[in-house]
């Protein structure tokens, strides 16, 4: 199968370069509009990076098969390491505070992408990129408002112990 991969001529590498960092932007579109560290160049570039190792492996085990063995999927594995690392600087925590957990996910995720569109796999690559977005978008407003309800709750419960309105205690209290 590899074989038929990439038996590819140079319009269509350049193609599933071009769709990489595309899908990559729109992602990293995302992350910059909403204030993120991680934006456009740097989702585009993971994309785009992920999809040329990827080529790049398919071309040389296609056109050395017969000289020695090389196992192109090997290449992909070690993206996802190295995506790990990139993510793992990503991450920074504060006083119990931990920021950038999604923005390692995303940037892990949309090498992934890179990694579907190196081997010319549009329709899946499309289609992570589209629930990536999702994600991103849609669950914000959901973890967003669970939060803040739930954030409502225990301030007026506060309020209310402080005032003395209520027989419960205030930080989940009892004896011992």
């Amino acid at each position: 199968m590899t074989m038929e991969l990439f038996a590819v001529s140079e319009w269509d590498i350049m193609i599933r370069l071009t769709i990489a960092v595309a899908l990559g932007l729109a992602v990293g579109a995302e992350r910059s509009r909403v204030g993120k560290r991680a934006g456009m160049r740097t989702y585009a570039l993971v994309s785009l990076g992920a999809a040329l190792f990827i080529v790049i492996a398919g071309i040389v085990s296609f056109e050395y098969a017969n000289t020695f063995i090389f196992d192109p999927l090997r290449v992909a594995s070690q993206i996802v390491v190295g995506i790990g690392f990139l993510g793992a600087g990503m991450i920074f925590v504060n006083k119990d505070i931990v920021n950038g957990l999604t923005t390692a996910a995303g940037i892990w995720v949309t090498a992934a992408v890179g990694v579907a569109c190196g081997y010319g796999l549009y329709v899946i690559a499309t289609y992570v990129t589209f629930l990536t977005l999702v994600i991103f978008e849609v669950l914000w407003y959901v973890e967003a408002k669970f939060i803040r309800t739930a954030r409502t709750e225990i301030e007026e419960d506060f309020i209310q112990s402080a005032m003395g309105k209520t027989n419960r205690p205030i930080c989940g209290g009892g004896v011992g």
